[in-house]
């Protein structure tokens, strides 16, 4: 399943990279005008930090904004203007939910966790560690939430019980798309984080999500069978013809596809 995931996420992405780029280009324009703006111009620590909150907070919503419409490309639509905007009224609340979990992992991260481990003694290394794994965690079911908003719908605490199951029903894969996410980020720096940047890894949140959500209705339609040995190629049978069989050639020559 893992190796599909990774064949159907590279290759919605390619298929819009075009719509990628345009995406990445509001986040990139974000990042630099709430964020790197305000700390060069040297304006204060106070302001600074209510800048860089601030930042977090419209980078957020605009990365709910771009999950939602990542959710259509998922399901092979591609992303328009007007439908991509359409989602504001959906996804607003999602983002700020994102927007403040954000927030407090980089408190946590800058803040809290050096001042626990600063502090001599058992409890300040207790309480470290106890920050450190919470961020962790808040992190990897964070790569659930939006998707799983833009999918189910339902709210936050439906779609937080959800990605805190998801998390602790797949360990491995939610692992995987983490470390998946790491190296797409990485690999961003390369395209000036045009791509596939936050809105490819918000493709391949999408994707992952509907992957994963398809074992629990195969196990919903089927509850004797083995949840430890699942049929993959029966359940991803219609994903694999829609994703189809794929070429060097047809990718970067699409017209020359089926010639010799």
């Amino acid at each position: 399943m893992i190796g599909f995931f990774v064949k159907k996420a590279f290759f919605d992405g390619w298929d819009n990279l075009f719509a990628l780029a345009a995406y990445n280009i509001v986040h990139l324009a974000l990042f630099v005008l709430l964020i790197v703006l305000p700390i060069s111009l040297g304006i204060g620590d106070a302001l600074s930090m209510a800048a860089i909150i601030l930042g977090f907070l419209a980078i957020a919503q605009w990365q709910s904004i771009t999950a939602f419409a990542m959710n259509g490309v998922s399901d092979y639509r591609s992303p328009g203007f007007k439908d991509t905007f359409a989602h504001f009224a959906s996804s607003w609340k999602p983002g700020l939910v994102i927007g403040a979990v954000n927030v407090a992992l980089w408190f946590s991260i800058t803040v809290g966790i050096p001042f626990y481990l600063s502090q001599k003694g058992f409890l300040g290394l207790f309480l470290a560690s106890l920050l450190f794994w919470t961020c962790l965690v808040a992190l990897l079911a964070s790569q659930y939430y939006l998707p799983l908003e833009a999918r189910r719908g339902g709210g936050l605490k439906k779609n937080v019980r959800v990605a805190m199951i998801l998390v602790l029903d797949n360990p491995g894969f939610t692992l995987f798309l983490f470390m998946h996410s790491a190296i797409s980020l990485a690999i961003s720096a390369l395209t000036a984080f045009m791509a596939p940047g936050l809105a490819g890894i918000a493709l391949a949140s999408a994707d992952a999500v509907k992957l994963r959500l398809m074992k629990y209705d195969w196990l919903e339609q089927n509850p004797e069978g083995d949840k430890k040995h699942l049929p993959w190629p029966d359940i991803l049978k219609e994903e694999k013809e829609m994703v189809g069989e794929r070429t060097l050639k047809g990718m970067i020559f699409p017209w020359k596809e089926g010639g010799k």
